[in-house]
C-alpha cells in the first residue's frame, strides 16, 4: 500500500503469540501506509486474542476502546510460581502434590468477583519515575507497589484437569490475569502461575471476528486493506445518537456548544452525525449551561 495513504478505522485483530502489541502495530503501520496507528489494550507476548488497532483518526478514540469491558480464556497451572507470574518466568517456588479439589477451587474464585484489589505485578508496564516496572524487575530491584481496585464481573470454571484449570473471566479494564491467578494459588495455599491468556472480547469486538495477520498481509497486496477497517464511531456505540441540523452541525465543527433535545438515554456523551449520517463528533453534557459541548471533533 502507497506509503502516504490516508486512512482511518479500527482493526480487530487477533495476535499470535510471541509478538508484542507494539509489534503488531508496527506490522500494521507498515501494511497499511499510515503512520498514526496505536492500540487499545496491551496484551503481554504470552497472550494471544483480540488486540484492537487504532488507525489515522481513529486514534483518537482509544481511550473508549480501552474503557470497555474484556473477556479472557485464561490457563492456570497450580502448584508452581513463577517470578512473573506466567510461563515466561523463572521458576520460584514447586508445591510438592497439589492437593485441591474443584470445589475448593470454585470456593476461592467466588471470593475474586466484584471490587477487587490488585497488586500489580513487578513484571508490568506500569512506570515508576519514568522507568517501566518490568525493566526494573530485569534488574532484580522490587519496588512496592500500590493496590488498584478493579472489577472481576464474573468468572467460570471451563475444565480441570489437576494441576491445570482453565476459567472464563469477565472483567472491567486494567485487570491483571497473572495477579490473579497468583491470587488464586496463594488462596489455595499451593502457589499458580497463568500458563496461557487468550483474549476472547473487549467490548463489542470478539475473538470470532478477528483477523490474523496473514490476512492483513494478503489485504495490503492485493489494495484492500482498506476493507477491513471498522468505523471509528463502533468504539462509541453505547453513547446514544443524534442527527444535528445544518446550524448545529456548523456550530459543532466550529467548536461552539449546542443546544439538543429528547437525547435517548442518561448518557453525559452522545454521538452527533451530520444529516446525511456522516459523523462528526463526541458531544459532551455540560450540567451548569444545559448544552451540550464538542470534546472531539472528526470532520472539518
Amino acid at each position: 500500500m502507497a506509503k502516504n495513504s490516508k486512512i482511518s478505522g479500527i482493526l480487530n485483530v487477533n495476535k499470535p503469540r510471541g509478538l508484542t502489541s507494539h509489534d503488531v502495530v508496527e506490522r500494521v503501520r507498515l501494511l497499511s501506509g499510515e503512520r498514526r496507528v496505536g492500540h487499545a489494550g496491551t496484551l503481554d507476548p504470552i497472550a494471544t486474542g483480540v488486540l484492537l488497532i487504532c488507525l489515522g483518526k481513529a486514534t483518537r478514540v482509544t481511550e473508549y476502546l480501552m474503557s470497555s469491558e474484556k473477556v479472557y480464556l485464561a490457563e492456570i497451572r497450580l502448584g508452581i510460581t513463577t517470578e512473573t507470574n506466567d510461563a515466561e518466568g523463572r521458576v520460584k517456588r514447586i508445591a510438592p502434590e497439589v492437593m485441591v479439589s474443584l470445589e475448593e477451587v470454585e470456593e476461592a474464585l467466588s471470593d475474586f468477583i466484584g471490587k477487587i484489589e490488585q497488586v500489580p505485578p513487578m513484571y508490568s508496564a506500569i512506570k515508576r519515575k519514568g522507568t517501566p516496572l518490568y525493566k526494573l524487575a530485569r534488574r532484580g530491584i522490587t519496588v512496592e507497589r500500590k493496590p488498584r481496585l478493579v472489577e472481576i464481573y464474573d468468572i467460570k470454571v471451563m475444565e480441570w484437569s489437576p494441576p491445570l484449570l482453565t476459567i472464563e473471566v469477565t472483567c472491567s479494564p486494567g485487570t491483571y490475569i497473572r495477579a490473579l491467578a497468583r491470587d488464586l494459588g496463594e488462596r489455595l495455599g499451593c502457589g499458580g502461575h497463568l500458563a496461557g491468556l487468550v483474549r476472547t472480547r473487549s467490548g463489542r469486538f470478539s475473538l470470532e471476528d478477528s483477523l490474523s495477520l496473514a490476512s492483513l498481509e494478503e489485504a495490503s497486496a492485493l489494495g484492500r486493506f482498506s476493507e477491513l477497517l471498522h468505523p471509528l464511531d463502533e468504539a462509541l456505540l453505547d453513547f446514544p445518537a443524534v442527527k444535528l441540523d445544518l446550524e448545529a452541525e456548523w456550530r459543532v465543527i466550529h467548536g461552539q456548544s449546542v443546544k439538543i433535545n429528547n437525547i435517548p438515554g442518561k448518557s453525559d456523551f452522545c454521538r452527533a452525525y451530520s444529516n446525511n449520517g456522516d459523523f462528526i463528533a463526541i458531544l459532551s453534557y455540560e450540567r451548569e449551561t444545559g448544552l451540550w459541548r464538542p470534546k472531539k471533533v472528526f470532520i472539518n
